[in-house]
């Protein structure tokens, strides 16, 4: 499986780059690629820690991969979508698509740009909004591990605590791990300690 994600930020934020190196992490450098970033960009405006992990980019649409894709073999991972994402669409397609919009809050459609444009089959995740990587560790636990949606372990807007007095409310879905417990990017939970201060809008959006 090929996991596709359209990046439709401008640069990547400190969260982004975690976000993405997880994902890496998870399903490999060879089955990820980011598409569509902006036709100028350059090996120097790729975060270096996302070159060391081999992350695969291109300024590229997603249409274009692989001397043009087969619109009935991709999926988008669509919150509008009617249908939901089940274990038997792991056989139908070979490319998962996701906007770069999942774990925008509040959520903006932009996958509705990628609906209308490619006019691509679309699949849903619950309805809840989910960050990317939740999104990514979703599908793939549907479509490589055949794990039914509704027999995945998730919590919804978890706390996080900072210390006695203070915590903030995470305003997304995320698995679980064995201890129930959100599963985050490695260096997110520090991300956010770290700039408990700022809303979590900020640290969705690069300054």
């Amino acid at each position: 499986m090929k996991y596709i994600i359209e990046h439709m930020e401008e640069g990547f934020s400190e969260w982004v780059i975690l976000e993405y190196s997880q994902i890496i992490r998870d399903v490999g450098k060879e089955n990820l690629i980011l598409t569509s970033l902006p036709s100028n960009t350059s090996e120097k405006d790729i975060p270096q820690k996302l070159l060391d992990l081999g992350l695969q980019w291109t300024t590229k649409e997603c249409v274009e991969l692989d001397g043009g894709l087969d619109k009935d073999k991709v999926c988008l991972l669509d919150p509008a979508a009617e249908t939901d994402l089940i274990l038997s669409d792991g056989e139908k397609f070979e490319y998962f698509v996701f906007g770069g919009i999942l774990g925008q809050h509040p959520r903006i459609d932009r996958t509705g740009i990628l609906r209308k444009k490619y006019g691509f089959h679309g699949r849903r995740l619950g309805n809840l909004q989910m960050t990317t990587d939740t999104a990514i560790r979703t599908t793939q636990y549907i479509i490589s591990k055949k794990l039914p949606f509704e027999d995945i372990q998730f919590i919804d807007y978890p706390q996080i605590n900072f210390n006695k007095y203070e915590s903030t409310e995470m305003p997304f879905r995320y698995i679980v791990n064995e201890n129930n417990e959100p599963i985050l990017p490695e260096g997110m939970l520090n991300l956010i300690k770290h700039d408990a201060e700022q809303s979590i809008d900020d640290l969705l959006i690069d300054e």
